[in-house]
């Protein structure tokens, strides 16, 4: 890692589930999911954008080649997005080279979309076990 990238990690913001809701529910932020195709048909946040960060293949996870070209094809590099995954660590890696490529405003969601069911934000009526993905990263609840 060179120190460009080294201080692109250091100014990630990272913000709490409550954060992002309001942002989302009031500032016009738009919710960028990173997670798999697979992850996000369980379910999602209402009006998300899916392109994951990284594909599931038989040799073990591997970086979307087109994730600049795929958000660049419906975002503009001024957008305001709220950044998720699963748990917070591809969400976070996405957010790094969303601000390497230009982007302005750029939020982490901590704890992804696990913590957003666990906080009750999901707003329907599957059992937690049904909307989530198991992560060895995150405790269940």
């Amino acid at each position: 890692m060179d120190a460009s990238e080294s201080h692109i990690q250091e100014i990630v913001s990272t913000i709490d589930v409550h954060a992002a809701k309001n942002l989302l529910d009031s500032s016009g932020f738009r919710y960028l999911d990173v997670r798999t195709v697979e992850e996000y048909n369980k379910s999602h946040v209402e009006n998300a954008i899916n392109i994951p960060y990284l594909f599931k293949t038989p040799e073990g996870r591997l970086k979307n080649p087109e994730f600049l070209d795929q958000v660049s094809s419906v975002c503009t590099k001024d957008d305001q997005l709220v950044v998720a995954c699963n748990s917070g660590g591809r969400s976070f890696m996405a957010c790094t080279d969303l601000l390497q490529a230009g982007y302005t405003n750029v939020k982490n969601m901590d704890g992804g979309y696990s913590a957003w069911v666990d906080n009750g934000l999901a707003g329907n009526d599957k059992p937690a076990e049904e909307m989530k993905t198991v992560c060895k990263f995150r405790p269940t609840v």
